[in-house]
């Protein structure tokens, strides 16, 4: 039995949630996000809350049940609050900066790295952090491991681009052999 699904999600001020066949529509100040709701899977309003329940007792739909709930979770959170994850690049001489809509990266390659801007998500660079921001969770999360990924930080000194709140485990360099 889900504990996730079984809880109902509150629906703050200034958010609607429209439900059709099959379909869960959030609107909030900050855009708009839409589901497919799979057959298996319920999904209504009740005053000031959204509930998700099963339609049978089988395998699949106890699957879908917490994952449905979470994702009109997130969907809320997202148009209400919206999502962000913040980057940092350490190392001499590595920087990012935007140009248009474009994020530049210098990391220690011949040459710069551009990153287009993806719909829905925006860069803001401050110093040495990047921040990626949107209204979907999983996009937000996704382009900032796209990033990541272009120098993921090394062990021996820590350069490279990593999650803000991310530690890092250091590895001891080679020692001379002590004669």
């Amino acid at each position: 039995m889900s504990r996730i699904g079984k809880k109902p999600i509150k629906i703050p001020q200034g958010v609607t949630v429209t439900i059709g066949e099959g379909k869960v529509t959030v609107k909030g100040s900050k855009g708009e996000l839409s589901l497919d709701v799979p057959r298996e899977i319920e999904v209504k309003t009740q005053e000031e809350e959204v509930l998700v329940s099963k339609k049978q007792e089988n395998k699949k739909s106890k699957a879908l049940w917490g994952t449905v709930r979470s994702l009109v979770f997130n969907m809320i959170k997202g148009v209400s609050e919206g999502y962000s994850r913040d980057l940092q690049i350490k190392g001499v001489g590595y920087r990012a900066e935007l140009q248009g809509e474009k994020l530049v990266l210098k990391v220690g390659f011949s040459h710069p790295i551009e990153i287009e801007k993806v719909e829905g998500i925006d860069f803001n660079v401050v110093k040495d952090i990047i921040n990626v921001s949107g209204i979907k969770k999983d996009l937000v999360g996704r382009v900032a491991s796209e990033i990541r990924s272009i120098r993921p930080p090394e062990p021996y000194k820590g350069k490279g681009i990593r999650y803000k709140d991310e530690v890092i485990s250091m590895k001891e360099g080679k020692k001379s052999a002590g004669k």
